[in-house]
């Protein structure tokens, strides 16, 4: 069967002219230095625009007091 609605290559480029991917922009955090993209949270230090959205170093204490709770528990379980 031939297809009656055959695009040319003309028309398929132009129309996956528009697919391409553009590069993140990346900015310095202000408080540490670190690229990050553009409005949003620094992940390593937790500030946006000099202001302190999320304490870090309290989210890293947790995680690691979370951890030493869990591997305990499944030590007294083996």
């Amino acid at each position: 069967m031939v297809n009656h609605m055959r695009h040319t290559r003309g028309h398929t480029r132009n129309r996956r002219s528009h697919h391409a991917l553009s590069a993140i922009n990346l900015t310095l955090c202000s408080n540490c230095g670190q690229p990050n993209p553009t409005h949003i949270m620094c992940k390593n230090c937790g500030y946006f625009k000099g202001k302190m959205i999320i304490d870090m170093a309290a989210k890293i204490d947790k995680k690691a007091i979370k951890a030493q709770t869990v591997k305990g528990t499944k030590e007294t379980v083996k």
